[in-house]
């Protein structure tokens, strides 16, 4: 094992959920619970989500703990590209050489060349970028596979995961349904779930937040029934009807409140400001009573300055000043 990970017992990061899938907690940042990855072992083994590209050391060691071998694993797919969800692909992909690679359409590119995607992160993020994240090694495109609007992973056995369309949170974004189990892989589309406290948190970041199309891909969620929803942030969810309301609940109320900013002709800072102290009482986890390193740790991966910047930008294509 890998110096950065000789200090994480594999067995704090393994979660046996049932019908052989696995959760593993990828560990961003440093942190226990913040991003999962989820093996579904099997006749043809398959990873969802790689972790950030830090993480992908730890991600093997796990996949070998439940008998996954480097020439074991048939497929990978992640619900996006964006660093928290397929940071570790290429790396990955390196570690696991028979594995196809398998995301939306709109993502194929950048897993293939990462440059334009690791310059912007790195004008977002600055040097903590590194840190966070780490760098996106490129994917040999001849080891991709797109999906569009819908599309099948064959799992072996007659299992499938059934891949569905789900824009809002991002344009190259798609949620997964387990054809055994009906769990479905919600990526980032239903926001963040706090399992200290069992609260929703929306992720609107920009470029691609839009606030319809967020909800419509909420409302096609609902539809397809699921029995979970297995959140990247993190971990199952069996109230799925529930969850899925909270997160349109929370979606509106940020989009409300920026809106109230953006009236009163606050700059983005301020904005955050306000949007943060108006809706901090919403949230368990962020009371002043609250444990600090649980609001820290949920600030990172759904912080109110890129919510807020998210729907700002979609403010302004979508309503005139």
């Amino acid at each position: 094992m890998d110096d950065a990970v000789q200090s994480v017992a594999l067995s704090d990061v393994i979660s046996d959920l049932g019908h052989e899938v696995y959760q593993i907690d990828t560990r961003m940042a440093g942190y226990d619970g913040i991003t999962a990855g989820y093996l579904i072992r099997g006749d043809r083994p398959c990873l969802v989500e790689t972790g950030a590209a830090p993480s992908a050391p730890l991600v093997r060691d796990a996949l070998a703990a439940l008998g996954v071998g480097p020439q074991d694993l048939a497929t990978v797919v992640v619900t996006h590209i964006h660093l928290d969800h397929a940071g570790g692909t290429g790396d990955i992909a390196q570690m696991f050489p028979a594995a196809r690679v398998v995301v939306h359409e709109q993502g194929a590119r950048h897993l293939a060349d990462p440059s334009r995607l690791m310059a912007s992160a790195r004008m977002v993020y600055g040097d903590e970028l590194d840190a966070l994240f780490g760098a996106l090694a490129p994917t040999p495109a001849d080891r991709i596979a797109t999906v569009e609007r819908h599309g099948v992973v064959d799992l072996g056995g007659g299992r499938r995961l059934e891949s569905h369309y789900s824009p809002g949170h991002a344009r190259h974004h798609v949620g997964l349904v387990d054809s055994l189990t009906g769990d479905l892989y919600v990526g980032d589309a239903a926001g963040i779930y706090i399992q200290e406290t069992d609260e929703v948190r929306p992720a609107t970041p920009p470029p691609d937040f839009d606030l319809q199309t967020a909800l419509e891909s909420l409302r096609m969620f609902a539809a397809l029934q699921p029995t979970r929803l297995l959140f990247s942030h993190f971990g199952p969810v069996t109230a799925v009807t529930e969850a899925l309301e909270r997160s349109a609940t929370q979606i509106n109320v940020w989009v409300e409140e920026t809106r109230r900013a953006r009236n009163a002709g606050l700059d983005l800072d301020h904005a955050v400001a306000m949007v943060a102290q108006r809706t901090r009482q919403r949230y368990r986890a962020l009371a002043d009573d609250a444990d600090p390193e649980i609001a820290a740790k949920y600030e990172r991966i759904s912080g109110a300055a890129a919510n807020v910047a998210g729907i700002l930008r979609w403010l302004d294509k979508t309503e005139a000043s």
